[in-house]
């Protein structure tokens, strides 16, 4: 039902911002997916809609840019509604781009730790499906040791009731999804989802993670 909703929203948004085909034809195609800087370093995590998530990981000092796809699935350039269906194996999925010298690895995977639940098997809220599953991809063996490391260090803290069942696999491949998707926790600030469902995630990450949140997003409430 819940993704039934998020699609009728993206119709809505399609109705009330594009003023010709045009318009529609570029908000429809995949973003383009940026090669890194010099100094940057990649990492991708899947935890429930990527709309909150991709603006709760782009609030952090050291993050240059987050862009929202689709990772862990077997089919080559889904596009939304397919991944909705549930039938390409992908979660939706955020891409960082930051800097490792102002935030480190370990940092930001507990970031996405405290960005969503990572408790609740193949759902998130009401997002229900293994679209919106969590997901750690690591590139190297390093990455997997943080990662397990920082599970391990949370659930012994007992910051949730249960215990975490994020999937750490390896990363394979990682495709932009539609225009229309990234940033849009930005560009649609009043989408009854939006308020509901994404902004409390915001919250929590500003709130868990406050000393390594951008100061223009700390007093924001």
């Amino acid at each position: 039902m819940m993704k039934m909703y998020k699609l009728l929203l993206v119709g809505l948004v399609f109705l009330s911002s594009c003023t010709d085909a045009q318009t529609r034809k570029n908000q429809q195609r995949f973003a383009d997916l940026p090669r890194p800087k010099p100094n940057e370093q990649v990492a991708t995590f899947a935890g429930g809609c990527f709309w909150a998530l991709a603006e709760g990981m782009s609030e952090l000092k050291g993050v240059d840019r987050v862009v929202s796809g689709y990772s862990g699935g077997t089919v080559k350039n889904p596009t939304y509604e397919e991944v909705c269906s549930d039938t390409t194996g992908h979660a939706e999925s955020v891409e960082v781009y930051y800097d490792p010298t102002v935030i480190s690895y370990a940092q930001l995977s507990e970031a996405f730790f405290y960005a969503h639940d990572p408790t609740t098997l193949n759902r998130q809220g009401p997002d229900e499906g293994a679209d919106y599953r969590s997901v750690a991809f690591y590139r190297n063996p390093e990455e997997r040791k943080t990662l397990e490391q920082v599970m391990a260090r949370i659930n012994s803290a007992h910051h949730y009731g249960d215990k975490i069942v994020t999937q750490v696999v390896p990363f394979k491949v990682f495709y932009p999804a539609e225009n229309y998707h990234q940033d849009y926790y930005k560009l649609n600030p009043n989408s009854s989802y939006i308020q509901a469902v994404s902004r409390p995630k915001v919250l929590k990450l500003r709130k868990s993670m406050n000393a390594l949140i951008k100061p223009e997003f700390k007093n924001q409430s």
